[in-house]
């Protein structure tokens, strides 16, 4: 998960990639998801997962679970 470090914007996104440091690149060189274009991200969250399906799994579930969200935002510490 990754969190915009805009000021006044409190956005966060998550996804699946085997290469973290260059998906984060990506987001931040306008080149990731749509929704991620025009902002700087940081990572604030990761998991390392056995296999693709496990990792899909757990990235569609925390996408519709505002509630896990917003817990590790609140966790996240700078």
């Amino acid at each position: 998960m990754i969190k915009c470090t805009t000021i006044g914007i409190n956005k966060t996104y998550v996804g699946y990639t085997n290469n973290i440091k260059l998906r984060l690149n990506k987001h931040n060189t306008n080149k990731g998801a749509k929704s991620t274009k025009g902002h700087n991200w940081i990572l604030i969250y990761k998991k390392k997962f056995k296999n693709k399906n496990e990792a899909m799994s757990f990235e569609y579930k925390l996408k519709n679970n505002r509630t896990q969200r917003k817990t590790i935002l609140k966790n996240f510490t700078q």
